[in-house]
Formats: C-alpha cells, sequence, structure tokens
C-alpha cells in the first residue's frame, strides 16, 4: 500500500513580463518569460478519510489551511475530473517566499496534482494536468513544466525555452505581501485608466532576453533587464516605494541587474557567479532594506516525484 508520495516543485522568477491592452473581462495577454529557480516546496499526497492540508516551514502561518488553499483546490479538481472524493492529506513543506511573487501558492497546486494523481492512479497525462493546472491559475502550468518558457494568454499558454547556462539570482524577501490584483490595477491607472490602458501595444517577448537566455550570456541578459521587462515594476513601486531603496542597494552591492519579481514585492538580483551572489546577499541583508536575502540558480526543473 502507498503511504504516500512527495513531489518538489521550484519557485519561479519572471525574467520578462510584459502586461498588453485591458480586456473587456479586466484580465490582460502576457508575453511572460518564466525562468524556474532552485527554490522548493514538498508537497506529499497521503491516504486519508477526508481531505486536509498542513503547512509546515518559513511563512507557513500566513497560508490557509482550508478549501480556499490553492492545493486543496488542486486535488478537489483532479479527484471530481476522475469521479472520486478528494481524500487525502497534502503536506506542504514550505521554502518558497510565501506572497512574495514567486508563485509559492501556484508550486503547491502544481506538486498536489502530480502528486495526488501517483496516490491515485488517476493516468492523468501532462496535458491533462497542464490543462487542469491552467483552470486553476496563471502559473500553475509552469510550475509543472520548469526550466524556462515563454507564456501567453494569461500566462498559461506555455512554449519551452533553451537555456544555455547557469545564471545566479538573489532574491530579497520583503515584509508583507502585495495584492496581484491591486498591482494590475495600478498598472492600469499609471496608464491612464480604462480607456488609455485598452490601447496599449499587444505583449511580445523581447528577442535580445531570449537570446541572452539561449546563449546563458548573463551580462547580456542584464543589459536587458537594466532596460526594464516587468510592466508591473512601476505599479508595485507605486504602491511600495520602499522596494526602490531594495533595488537601489543590490545595484550598488554589485548586482548585474535587478527587478521586482513578477507583481513583487520580491525584488530579484543577477549576479555574476555564485561568490558574487553571495556577497550580494550578505549587503543586501546588513542594509536593512530587505527581510532576508536568499541565494540560488535557475534554471531548475518543474514539478517531480522525489
Amino acid at each position: 500500500m502507498t503511504t504516500g508520495v512527495t513531489v518538489s516543485v521550484p519557485a519561479k522568477v519572471n525574467v520578462q513580463l510584459a502586461v498588453g491592452p485591458l480586456r473587456p473581462d479586466g484580465y490582460h495577454d502576457l508575453a511572460n518569460v518564466f525562468l524556474a529557480v532552485g527554490l522548493y516546496d514538498r508537497v506529499t499526497a497521503a491516504p486519508a478519510d477526508t481531505l486536509r492540508i498542513t503547512c509546515t516551514g518559513p511563512g507557513a502561518g500566513q497560508v490557509p489551511l482550508d478549501r480556499s488553499n490553492l492545493a486543496a483546490r488542486a486535488a478537489v479538481l483532479l479527484a471530481a475530473r476522475h469521479g472520486r472524493p478528494p481524500a487525502v492529506h497534502l503536506h506542504i513543506d514550505k521554502d518558497i517566499p510565501v506572497a512574495g511573487g514567486m508563485a509559492g501558492g501556484s508550486a503547491d497546486a502544481a506538486g498536489a496534482l502530480l502528486a495526488c494523481d501517483a496516490l491515485w492512479g488517476t493516468g492523468a497525462t501532462r496535458q491533462e494536468l497542464l490543462g487542469l493546472g491552467a483552470e486553476l491559475g496563471s502559473d500553475v502550468p509552469f510550475s509543472l513544466l520548469g526550466g524556462a518558457a515563454l507564456g501567453r494568454g494569461r500566462g498559461e499558454r506555455l512554449t519551452p525555452l533553451d537555456v544555455g547556462g547557469r545564471f545566479h539570482w538573489v532574491f530579497a524577501l520583503a515584509d508583507g505581501g502585495l495584492s496581484t490584483p491591486e498591482v494590475y490595477r495600478e498598472c492600469d491607472r499609471l496608464r491612464g485608466g480604462p480607456p488609455a490602458a485598452s490601447r496599449v501595444p499587444e505583449p511580445e517577448p523581447e528577442p535580445a532576453l531570449l537570446a541572452a537566455l539561449a546563449g546563458g550570456d548573463a551580462p547580456a541578459l542584464a543589459a536587458v533587464l537594466a532596460g526594464g521587462t516587468n510592466d508591473l515594476q512601476p505599479a508595485a513601486l507605486s504602491l511600495r516605494p520602499a522596494l526602490r531603496h531594495t533595488l537601489d542597494t543590490g545595484l550598488a552591492a554589485g548586482a548585474l541587474a535587478g527587478i521586482v519579481s513578477g507583481s513583487g514585492p520580491t525584488c530579484a538580483f543577477l549576479a555574476k557567479d555564485a561568490e558574487a551572489a553571495h556577497a550580494l546577499a550578505e549587503a543586501l541583508e546588513a542594509s536593512g532594506t530587505c527581510r532576508a536575502a536568499r541565494v540560488t540558480t535557475g534554471p531548475a526543473p518543474g514539478a517531480r516525484i522525489v
């Protein structure tokens, strides 16, 4: 009898987040270049009489333990699709920062899909899991895929991208979160409100950024990032001006480039190598401009059974 299935699933950074016009349904089309990085949550699915969620690790107290949890919703969705009750104990061991713009909740949903599929023997295909992921949230399919990918639509329609090397990153974690819907509303406001925000150009990936990823060229990637690849960054900085101090501190400490990760409030810094990344993390933590700094690399593999 299977006692449990554990899945490891990575965090992500958006090396490009191009936000298109405001649509009538309130969403935006995106050109979203995802890179999975080596900070992982572990989701374990074990037999149970009913659906139960537990969580440990940094920030666990902020994670809901009811059916609003995205991992719980993933289990319910997969069970409903295969005509079975969602009877499972999901334990989430957190290491991805909570409410940090690094897709921790989406990662947990992807982990739950893969773990429950294996535990229950539902035999879901990769395409079925990706489709269920897209129903749960825009970032969930990428958490299953990992590596690097271009996301279209809301970010859920993925095209894998080549990455020719390993990139060194430092993530500066902020106190408190930022509401993603609020950041999008602020983006639209800064663009002149709904009429003007509906007329911005369609989003496209930056060719120089894709070339830098394919070539494993950190200085070239930094040059593109420095030009501004996250259309949500001005909105995040408007709502949380202190993030500007974090970005300035990281750049002054030797980062090749610094960006707000997704809708924030985490700031992501590209470093030259591992030694530079550790020195940068120490400088950021000593500066008092962030709660903590985490060092890692990308790309990283997507959700996988361990």
